[in-house]
């Protein structure tokens, strides 16, 4: 059992009653704060139309997820402010001030009026609101795990750590309850046009019960300690980095990062988007999808956080890196064939061939000013419509559907309705549909079957991560020399992946393209986790003088 100070020099064994107050005050806290920031994805078709409206449907995608990314991007800066504060200040206020920032920024999204109202001032401010988000989200994390592991018993360490870890996936189920919850109470229609903006709205509410929760709570007992006894560091910043051995161990912990992360967007977001996008399934399908798996791989996390303590926590991370490896194109191949069977079958017996002059697609062509070809323009139009395709080299434009040849060398494809219209038309002849699909009862159960093998695997990585982070660095700087090199990894690799693997995919016309940015990541953090981190039993810092 974990022991806490008395306030007389005493030490006293910590009752279940309080551990359980710990573990759940700051899982509460994390699900409420991982809310605010996912309901951002989870609502992006429609951020899209609120922010960054316009025509060509592939540019408003990447622009909702430049902003997703930029959020991301200032993780590692909130990394370091609210690292050096939890390591000189307290692990408790400084991630009460991370919820608040975060609650105060997410509800300022719901109220920023639409680009049709106020131009371009509207999406400059949700970028701002977003860069405050990420800067709390950068804080958050490594407050609330070094918070339990400095809570809990050494032998469970891994067990209730793994609580924090199934509540980043608690943050992603709330967000879509609470959407699913505000499509059923609002009509569509008003949905779309003003609904949205409840979920946002609703973080206050949250950040109320958030802060209420973990105001209940005492500081770490392994904190007031060390600052009982003047230990704490004078600069955790720079400590983090000179203290001896720490530069190696930063660079492993990245490596940890680099992999948990890519897989878990990967898991979630990335099968959100590819699931609403080129396969086309409805909305409210792909929504009650991903919560159940999403609510079933919560267990996953616990798992294997518990069996960390038994195994040691580098078996699963690199078994789990190795199992995505080989599973991940299998395991999405498997989904796409499942979500829309018919776009399968008619892909395989009407392959669609382009041929032409300039036959390359740039989707940040029309935001930098540049005039697609006329071939780009044809490109555009398949691969908005999710239709994979092959490009070869002629001197006149023409589209092939399984052998039948379309001519378009005459034809202007200046007006995007009008062109979207045309082809689609000539591909409705060869069997293509561009209706939302329901895909079959027996098809959901086996999506949810494979995204549940995408959660487990993400589980693996990220089941015992939080205790291991802490269980390598020294207490006194603690706080930043975890969450630097997690959120660098988890904002720069994981948080870039749906704007990158959109991209790739808009630039390739090949759904699963934007696949291998997960499967390069993953494979880096095989690497390096096989190379860095420690077998054998979990230990405490300062049990091992090799840590030095």
């Amino acid at each position: 059992m974990a022991e806490i100070a008395t306030g007389a020099g005493e030490e006293r064994e910590m009752t279940a009653a309080e551990i359980r107050l710990v573990v759940g005050a700051s899982s509460v806290g994390t699900i409420f704060e991982w809310y605010d920031f996912f309901i951002y994805g989870t609502l992006s078709a429609l951020i899209g139309a609120a922010f960054f409206p316009g025509e060509n449907a592939i540019l408003q995608t990447l622009l909702v997820w430049a902003g997703f990314a930029i959020g991301f991007g200032f993780r590692p800066l909130g990394a370091i402010l609210f690292g050096y504060l939890g390591d000189k200040l307290g692990r408790k206020y400084t991630f009460l001030v991370t919820v608040t920032l975060m609650g105060v920024a997410t509800a300022g999204v719901g109220l920023v009026p639409s680009a049709e109202n106020i131009g371009l001032v509207a999406p400059l401010i949700v970028i701002v609101l977003r860069i405050l988000q990420g800067l709390a989200l950068g804080g958050e994390y490594g407050g609330a795990a070094i918070y339990v592991a400095e809570h809990a018993p050494a032998e469970r360490r891994g067990f209730f750590t793994s609580f924090i870890q199934a509540s980043v996936v608690g943050g992603f189920v709330l967000s879509i309850v609470v959407v699913l919850v505000c499509r059923w109470l609002i009509p569509a229609d008003d949905f779309a046009a003003w609904g949205w903006r409840v979920p946002f709205l609703l973080s206050l509410l949250l950040l109320a019960g958030s802060l209420w929760m973990r105001l209940k709570l005492s500081e770490s007992p392994v904190f007031k300690a060390m600052k009982e006894a003047g230990e704490t560091s004078g600069n955790p910043f720079v400590e983090s980095f000179t203290y001896p051995g720490n530069l190696k161990r930063i660079f492993v912990a990245l490596g940890v990062a680099a992999g948990l992360t890519t897989i878990w967007y990967t898991a979630f977001f990335s099968t959100l988007s590819f699931l609403k996008g080129p396969m086309r399934v409805d909305d409210f399908t792909v929504e009650m999808m991903l919560l159940i798996a999403a609510l079933l791989s919560m267990g996953f996390y616990i798992y294997i956080g518990r069996l960390s303590d038994r195994v040691g926590r580098k078996k699963p991370i690199v078994w789990g890196n190795i199992a995505i490896l080989v599973l991940l194109f299998p395991v999405m191949w498997g989904i796409g064939a499942l979500a829309n069977p018919q776009l399968v079958a008619s892909s395989r017996h009407a392959p669609v061939t382009v041929a032409g002059p300039n036959c390359t697609y740039n989707p940040f062509g029309d935001l930098l000013g540049q005039e697609q070809t006329q071939c780009g323009k044809l490109l555009e139009t398949l691969i908005g419509a999710g239709v994979p395709y092959d490009v070869t080299a002629a001197d006149a434009l023409s589209m092939d559907i399984g052998g039948r040849t379309i001519d378009y060398a005459a034809t202007d494809f200046g007006d995007g309705a009008a062109r979207k219209a045309l082809i689609e038309g000539e591909l409705a002849r060869d069997g293509y549909t561009f209706a939302k699909q329901t895909p079959p009862f027996i098809n959901v159960i086996g999506i949810i079957g494979l995204l549940l093998v995408l959660g487990f695997l993400s589980a693996a990585n990220y089941g015992p991560v939080a205790a291991l982070l802490t269980e390598m660095f020294p207490t006194r700087i603690r706080y930043s020399s975890m969450s630097i090199p997690y959120h660098f990894g988890a904002g720069y690799f994981g948080g870039f992946l749906p704007l990158i693997a959109s991209y790739i995919v808009a630039r390739t016309g090949n759904a699963y393209a934007g696949l291998w940015y997960t499967w390069i990541f993953v494979a880096f953090g095989l690497v390096v986790t096989a190379w860095g981190l420690k077998p054998g039993p979990p230990r405490d810092f300062e049990d091992d003088i090799s840590n030095a």
